[in-house]
């Protein structure tokens, strides 16, 4: 039996454009970040002038703006590679999550043969995994994709499954009573409950992505924002170096935006209320 009409969630309708812009509290809680990361430049930049910290050593606010700008062309080229890696290695991962997620939750058999297993990829240090993902993949693109991939996995996975399981018991009977496929079920009720957990999950990942793109182009390669880590540490060009890790986390909180507006214009109900 097929159902004629989905629950509630489904039939919302769609967010106007300004409902994805931040509330007058998030306003105001970027105001004060923004006024505490521009009282901790001042205080950096004072103890540098004051104690006159050499440049090789830590650079001044001003000399990390310097190289930005001298640099940028070249942090730019870098950034391309990275972020090409560290896109496809969240999608990869979060793919393969979710289609294990759903696996898990509808045979437990698999559950307990493959969820130990999941958390024994988890425990090894990911820089232990990269030479041999190196030595298997070769020096392409691929280990780095596979790397960003195993990050983003754990999280997705854990949050994935108890998001499917987080449903309204009698949601469940309800659909139960209408001959509900499990095919239905999952359509109507899981992935609503699931939502808001998927969400919390890809916002981790997003930003932990990049951090293993980084951390396979340290392995090896010759282009990327690792690559150009590596060759500023060994130039002692600390402003470049400052310069390199401030365009990372550019990306990486330019993901979290991306993935946290997506967040507010997908989820159109209020997921504090059960399923």
């Amino acid at each position: 039996m097929s159902l004629d009409r989905s629950v509630d969630t489904a039939s919302a309708p769609l967010p106007r454009f300004w409902s994805i812009l931040p509330s007058p509290e998030a306003t105001r809680a970027l105001g004060m970040a923004v006024l505490g990361l521009s009282l901790t430049l001042v205080i950096w930049q004072l103890v540098i002038t004051l104690f006159k910290v050499p440049p090789y050593l830590v650079p001044a606010p001003t000399d990390v703006a310097g190289a930005l700008s001298r640099d940028l062309p070249l942090l730019l080229e870098a950034a391309v590679p990275t972020i090409t890696e560290a896109f496809l290695g969240f999608l990869l991962g979060n793919t393969v999550a979710l289609l294990v997620a759903v696996s898990f939750v509808y045979n437990k058999a698999v559950e307990e043969m493959f969820y130990p297993v999941a958390i024994l990829i988890k425990t090894i240090p990911i820089v232990a995994i990269a030479p041999v993902l190196k030595i298997i993949l070769g020096n392409g693109i691929e280990p780095k994709i596979v790397i960003a991939a195993l990050i983003c996995f754990f999280p997705t996975l854990v949050n994935s499954v108890r998001g499917f399981r987080a449903v309204n018991p009698q949601l469940l009977e309800l659909m139960r009573v209408l001959s509900a496929s499990k095919t239905e079920v999952f359509l109507r009720i899981r992935i609503y409950s699931a939502m808001p957990y998927i969400f919390s999950a890809l916002k981790i990942s997003v930003t932990m992505c990049v951090l293993g793109a980084i951390v396979g182009e340290w392995i090896g390669a010759n282009q990327g924002i690792g690559y150009l880590l590596l060759q500023s540490m060994f130039d002692f060009n600390t402003p470049r170096l400052f310069a390199t890790i401030l365009t990372a986390s550019v990306i990486a909180i330019t993901g979290f935006a991306i993935v946290s507006i997506l967040e507010k214009w997908i989820i159109r109900w209020d997921p504090g209320v059960a399923m």
